[in-house]
């Protein structure tokens, strides 16, 4: 039987195959839990790596901007980092590392930054996982707001940007077009055209497709159905069949 790259790697190893802060919560962390068997718990290459340790060191950050930690946000954590049970004390472990070490937010938003400046989607998914983990409470607050606006001008978003990925959390102006980043004056077959490119670009098989990690799939789940439900309420507003 294969071993994952976590076995292949061994904590310092892997640590230093990622390099950066990143590197350096993982080196403190796969000694401990992470060293897989088949099919490494985060992936099997160092990007799936860095995307999901980034994610998680993000989310513990975030926790720790307003000094609260609820169930609900516990539970939408659960849900965005989706791993075995048997691998969920390795996931909490990393997590309290990350909200306890001296590196500030900056450090590992910018190794991802780095990462994928190539692949802003991929960035977007952070985004778009940090929001779900944020408004599970049922709000999001201002300290967290400032840490995502933070966040995001770190990964290269411009505000209009940001608005449009927040819309999908969030009623900012309660505004379905905003959501769908189109004025309210497109055309029915702008509309239409647009609705189309963003299902074949954020569908869920295009991840899958593309070996991205089960995080990765999850959020391009929650964001198809954010995009539906606005171009579905567009729709009915415009009497479309």
């Amino acid at each position: 039987m294969s071993v994952g790259l976590w076995g292949k790697l061994g904590g310092a190893g892997l640590g230093l195959a990622i390099g950066g802060p990143l590197g350096g919560l993982v080196g403190g962390v796969a000694g401990h839990f992470l060293v897989d068997r088949e099919g490494a718990l985060f992936g099997t290459t160092p990007r799936d790596v860095v995307f999901t340790t980034g994610l998680v060191a993000l989310a513990a950050k975030m926790a720790k901007s307003d000094g609260v930690v609820t169930p609900a946000e516990i539970e939408a954590f659960a849900k965005v980092v989706q791993v075995d049970e048997r691998a969920r004390p390795g996931v909490q472990r990393l997590f309290d590392l990350a909200k306890g070490t001296a590196n500030g937010f900056e450090a590992y938003a910018r190794q991802l930054a780095n990462t994928f400046h190539d692949e802003p989607a991929l960035l977007e998914d952070v985004l778009d996982g940090l929001f779900h983990i944020a408004k599970a409470d049922g709000a999001i607050h201002e300290a967290e707001e400032r840490y995502l606006r933070a966040v995001a001008e770190t990964f290269g978003f411009d505000e209009a940007a940001f608005r449009r990925i927040a819309a999908r959390h969030v009623r900012l102006s309660d505004d379905p077009y905003l959501v769908l980043g189109l004025d309210h004056d497109v055309d029915d077959a702008g509309l239409k055209a647009a609705h189309r490119a963003l299902v074949r670009e954020n569908h869920p098989d295009r991840a899958i497709a593309r070996g991205l990690p089960p995080e990765a799939v999850a959020i391009a789940t929650r964001r198809l159905a954010a995009i539906n439900a606005a171009y579905d309420r567009i729709s009915a507003e415009r009497g479309l069949t």
